[in-house]
This record gives C-alpha cells, structure tokens and sequence, in this order.
C-alpha cells in the first residue's frame, strides 16, 4: 500500500473519501460504515451531554454564556416551531427539532477539521487508515435521519386520525373524494411520501460532500507549490468563512423540513 505522500491526486482524494466499511454477512451488498456509525452517536452524546450540563447548571438569576448561548438556541428554535406547528409543540415536536438541529450542526461541523492533521496525528497512531470525520457526507447517515422523520411522519399521521382515516385520505386528497379522482389523489400521495425522504435526505448529503470534495481539492493545490500554497491557504480560508453558512444553515433547513413534515402529519392536506 503506497503512503499518503506518494498518493496521486485522484488516489489522494480517493482515500480521504473512503470510509472504515465492515461487511454484514458473506456478501459485498450489506456493509457498515463503522466511522459514520461512530462519529454519529459519539457527536449526538456529546453535544446532548453538554447541553445536560448546562441546563443542570442553569439559575434563574444572571444567566452565564454558555448558559444565555444554549437559551437563545432553545428560544429560536421554539419560535420557528411555533410559526409552523399549531399543537401542544412542547410534547414532542418543539424537543424533537431541537435535537436535529443541534445533532445535524454538530456532524456538520467536523467539515471544519483539517483532514490532513487529523488523518496523521488522530486516526494514524491509532492505526486507522480510513476514517471520516463528516458523518453528514455519507448518504446512509443522512438517507437513515430522513428515514426516521418518515417514519414518525407516518406514525403521526396515523395516531391523529386514525388508521382508517389515513388510508381514507390517501384516497381523497388533494383532489377530492369523487371515486374517479381516486387513482390519481393515490398516486400523488405515494409521490409525495417517496420524495420526502429522497430530498430530505440528498439535500443534506449533496452540500456536505461537496463541502468535504473542495477542501480537499484546496489542499491538493497547496501542494503544489509555493504560489499554491499562499493561493490554497487564501481560498481555503475564504471557502471556510463561506461554509460556516453552509454547515448552519443545512442543520437550519433540515430541521425546518422535519417540523413542516410532522406538522403535516398532523394537520393532513
């Protein structure tokens, strides 16, 4: 196996995207991504754990920072469920978009670690070859959140109006409850649910990965020289000024479609 210093460009961008993959069984279909898994649930337990420790600390007198952070967060993300979602947001859905976002955010932001530092001075010691640090940019990671939202869309849907009333409505909206427009509310419905994982999903995936492709494209230019790399190091820091945009408003976006799709479970067409 070469080292990463003699890589080629294509082999150089090939391994920082290949991940730690363990096959499940005897053939090559079923396989898990054990570095998305990992850095998956160890990003929801922590960034879970800090937001515990400081709700356990908080005081109803002078708030601290990371106190007044965590309540202007909360308090935002209360706002835009309340402008969408029209029940009791406090059972389930208000709670539910918070943790997306801040789960979703914090997954994001590991697209900021310098892949490079982290491959030679984390992963390596620790003999691993093939790590990645992004779980968002692995399209199992954001197709299984989708699926989840879905699921619960589905479960919602069901709860409010009943298993009957469900199915009725699959049948009957949007285009009314005439027999001969049946077919067609039918398959619009099944349209619909395909697309909602399908987007919800691709939408997250496509911007990180491409976020994840021009940082590396940016240090393979830094490579080259010495002009790459002051040219390298300007639009690198450029494209991270950028991306901070990104990274936040991805988590923004992917929560607002959570709450908007169990806010349609519950109120129907």
């Amino acid at each position: 196996m070469a080292t990463e210093g003699t890589l080629t460009p294509s082999e150089y961008i090939t391994h920082h995207l290949t991940f730690n993959t363990k096959a499940i069984g005897e053939g090559a279909f079923w396989s898990l991504n054990i570095d998305s898994l990992v850095m998956g649930v160890l990003l929801g337990i922590i960034s879970m754990a800090l937001i515990w420790m400081v709700a356990r600390k908080a005081t109803a007198g002078v708030p601290s920072k990371g106190q007044a952070f965590v309540e202007l967060m909360f308090g935002f993300i209360d706002d835009q469920v309340k402008n969408i979602f029209h029940g009791d947001r406090h059972a389930f859905i208000a709670p539910a978009a918070l943790t997306v976002f801040i789960w979703v955010l914090v997954m994001n932001s590991m697209d900021f670690l310098p892949i490079d530092v982290m491959a030679h001075f984390i992963y390596a010691p620790l003999g691993i070859h093939e790590w990645r640090s992004v779980p968002t940019s692995d399209i199992n990671t954001t197709f299984a959140l989708a699926i989840a939202v879905w699921i619960l869309m589905i479960y919602f849907g069901i709860k409010v109006k009943g298993f009957g009333g469900w199915i009725h409505e699959l049948f009957t909206a949007p285009f009314g409850s005439k027999i001969w427009v049946w077919p067609a509310n039918f398959l619009f419905n099944i349209i619909e649910y395909i697309s909602k994982p399908l987007s919800h999903s691709l939408r997250l995936f496509g911007n990180m990965y491409a976020g994840e492709v021009i940082f590396l494209l940016l240090g393979l230019l830094a490579s080259t020289s010495v002009t790459g790399v002051f040219f390298g190091a300007l639009l690198g820091a450029g494209w991270s000024i950028f991306h901070i945009l990104i990274v936040g408003l991805q988590a923004f976006v992917f929560m607002m479609l959570t709450v908007v799709y169990l806010s349609m479970a519950h109120e129907g067409h």
